[in-house]
């Protein structure tokens, strides 16, 4: 072996974000209980650039919402900030504009989102 070379693989981009968001998601689709109207401002930690404050009455700032909390929330801020039926009903057009390794992780981990892929097709 070359001295310097690593001794163990070094895993991709793609299997260290897997896992990281898998780590990240809620137990069953139940246990996300965010809000479905009113505005809704997200912490700083959750939403560190751009827009914190979304207006769920409106579509395209309620997926704005959703985007910014897959990609940043922890399982805390996924589970007060996100809504199970809202998410189902949203995903066939949300699943397009999150990274491939969110919406598979998601996807693997609750039929629903996987029949609400398959539905919207």
């Amino acid at each position: 072996m070359a001295p310097g070379s690593p001794t163990a693989p070094v895993p991709n981009a793609a299997e260290v974000l897997r896992t990281r968001y898998t780590k990240r998601l809620p137990a069953r689709l139940a246990d996300l209980t965010g809000p479905t109207q009113g505005t809704v401002g997200l912490p700083l930690h959750v939403a560190w650039s751009g827009r914190r404050s979304f207006d769920m009455d409106r579509p395209r700032a309620r997926m704005g919402l959703y985007r910014t909390v897959l990609a940043e929330g922890q399982r805390e801020e996924l589970e007060t900030f996100l809504n199970r039926d809202l998410l189902i009903g949203q995903w066939p057009v949300l699943r397009t504009l999150i990274s491939s390794v969110i919406r598979d992780v998601w996807e693997d981990a609750f039929a629903e989102l996987a029949a609400a892929r398959v539905s919207a097709a």
